[in-house]
């Protein structure tokens, strides 16, 4: 099982690819592919067919997936590289900048 230092919930940044820059909130982590859905982040269009939930149908905007490479996580409006400290019997995740 891979294990992943950014999480569901984090503000990360793209640093890699058309959407470099952009900030987001992440929605959902692939473990078996890699990847990560950012919100508002690698918009693409899909086209839908009239359905009960959606009876107009047309063109619905979503989230694609980014690799997990591509982003890091953001700390007090800076991108930083995460590590691991472990105090006894805690693990907590700590910026390898700030060390906090």
């Amino acid at each position: 099982m891979k294990k992943f230092k950014i999480k569901s919930g984090d503000t990360v940044k793209v640093i890699a690819g058309d959407h470099k820059g952009t900030e987001g909130k992440v929605l959902q982590i692939i473990k078996d592919k890699d990847r990560v859905l950012v919100e508002g982040v690698n918009l693409v269009s899909k086209h839908t067919k009239p359905s009960a939930q959606n009876p107009q149908g047309g063109i619905v905007k979503k989230e694609a997936s980014l690799h997990i490479s591509n982003v890091m996580l953001v700390e007090d409006g800076v991108a930083v590289r995460v590590g691991y400290q472990v105090d006894g019997d805690t693990k907590s995740r700590i910026s390898k900048k700030t060390k906090k």
